[in-house]
């Protein structure tokens, strides 16, 4: 089966000191509540890793790369996700990734 053509998933790593944990996750939260309704998004999911403590990604999917470059380029995209800039793991390279979905069961 093939994916729809040109779906986006964005992947965000987090990673937070262990007194911070719930700060992550109100934070997540409250982004997702400001971003219901945005155009292209289709939907958002806070992941937690089991095997490090305090490591967590947010998964997106999105319509295409144009509509999350549209939004991330807009005025709302910075003020609307700042309560989790400072848990970005900074140690990896870049603490995102933007995957095009090729192929799906």
């Amino acid at each position: 089966m093939s994916a729809a053509p040109g779906r986006l998933r964005v992947l965000l790593y987090l990673r937070a000191a262990e007194a911070d944990v719930p700060a992550v996750e109100e934070a997540y939260h409250r982004i997702s509540k400001d971003l219901a309704g945005t155009p292209g998004l289709l939907g958002n999911e806070l992941l937690r890793d089991l095997t490090a403590p305090g490591a967590y990604a947010v998964l997106s999917e999105w319509e295409s790369l144009a509509a999350f470059r549209g939004w991330e380029t807009g005025s709302a995209h910075r003020g609307t996700t700042s309560p989790l800039r400072q848990f970005q793991d900074r140690e990896r390279p870049s603490p995102f990734a933007l995957l095009e979905v090729t192929a799906e069961y």
